[in-house]
């Protein structure tokens, strides 16, 4: 399995995803800023994979605090991992969570509040991977068997801290014997697609087929996609989902050719304090990602450019959300409350 973020005594390390495929380079951040920085960077990237990144930091950031201003650098710290990307609702979940570690630890010794919060940051990577395998698991099933899988940017290991919640669903449904390939499109303009999923299926042996992201329409009409299995950063609960620019697309085209979209999270990336997607935050990115590539200059100098990270797939296009709770249908606001209730892992 691809270690992609670890807790170490040198530091956190993490595997550098702007590097892949060409080469794999391992980081180490020796402090809170360094892990925002690698988030900010795309150094690490997915939802849940920077949930426990966050996690990781404000740990570190403990780690090297001044006793004496705790409180005071533990709210910087907190804030500073808040402010990197504004979409991905798992990275505030982490820092909540670490928050009430902190409270709960704040009135004993200082080594005893940095050994909690090293240990809780730890655990959410553990209960990360578990998580994973019991969204593969519940959605296996939903998989056709002898027909494509279509999915888009990386929701696999790279994206969380091991096994994945979109590619989990794939790799659940080849260990459970069925007889699929994936397409995946590229993802302009990062090429999550192009570089790391791709890449990730070539690790596990399972049959895989680049695409263009303006080819998915061609493949959808073909009749040969049995299925769409995408991720996301945050879900609202009606459950409209934000997840990497060009899903809504795909969503589109996926119900005009009746090929089921599915999208595969975490509970934690629910957002029931959302009603809508219209409220859920989009990243926007430096203009370069567009206008380069890999240092490149594709376009001509000075043109307008815009670069939204994310797009939100209205709830009407998506066929079920696959958690690692079970799988919700519409009507949403209900199914999805229900699992957020439920409180209990129900893995096939």
């Amino acid at each position: 399995m691809i270690e992609t973020i670890e807790w170490t005594p040198a530091g956190v390390v993490m595997i550098d995803q702007t590097r892949l495929p060409r080469e794999q380079v391992f980081v180490t951040c020796h402090d809170y800023r360094e892990v925002a920085q690698a988030i900010r960077a795309m150094v690490v990237r997915g939802a849940p994979a920077i949930g426990v990144a966050a996690a990781m930091g404000v740990a570190l950031g403990v780690l090297g605090a001044d006793p004496a201003r705790l409180d005071e650098e533990f709210r910087e710290i907190c804030d500073t991992l808040a402010a990197t990307r504004p979409t991905a609702v798992n990275l505030f979940w982490a820092i909540e969570r670490m928050k009430r570690v902190y409270a709960e630890a704040r009135s004993g010794p200082v080594e005893a509040i940095r050994e909690r919060l090293a240990a809780e940051a730890r655990q959410i990577k553990l209960e990360d991977i578990a998580i994973n395998k019991a969204i593969g698991g519940n959605g296996a099933p939903l998989v056709p068997d002898g027909r494509t899988v279509m999915t888009h940017c990386n929701a696999g290991a790279l994206a969380t801290a091991g096994y994945g919640t979109a590619l989990g669903v794939i790799r659940a449904a080849v260990a459970a014997g069925k007889r699929i390939d994936v397409i995946a499109g590229e993802t302009r303009p990062f090429l999550q697609g192009a570089r790391l999923t791709v890449w990730e299926l070539q690790q596990d042996g399972i049959p895989a087929t680049l695409i263009t992201d303006n080819m998915a329409g061609y493949f959808l009409k073909s009749g040969r996609i049995g299925c769409v299995v995408v991720g996301a950063d945050r879900i609202a609960a009606n459950g409209d989902v934000a997840n990497k620019i060009g899903t809504y697309s795909l969503a589109v085209l996926a119900k005009e050719n009746e090929v089921p979209f599915y999208v595969a999270a975490p509970v934690s990336t629910l957002d029931l304090a959302l009603e809508s997607g219209e409220r859920i935050p989009i990243e926007q990115r430096p203009e370069s990602e567009v206008t380069h590539v890999f240092g490149v200059p594709v376009a001509p100098e000075g043109i307008r450019v815009e670069n939204p990270a994310f797009d939100v797939t209205p709830n009407r296009y998506v066929t079920a959300i696959i958690t690692e709770r079970g799988v919700a249908e519409a009507p949403y606001a209900e199914s999805l409350r229900a699992l957020v209730e439920s409180k209990e892992v129900v893995a096939r």
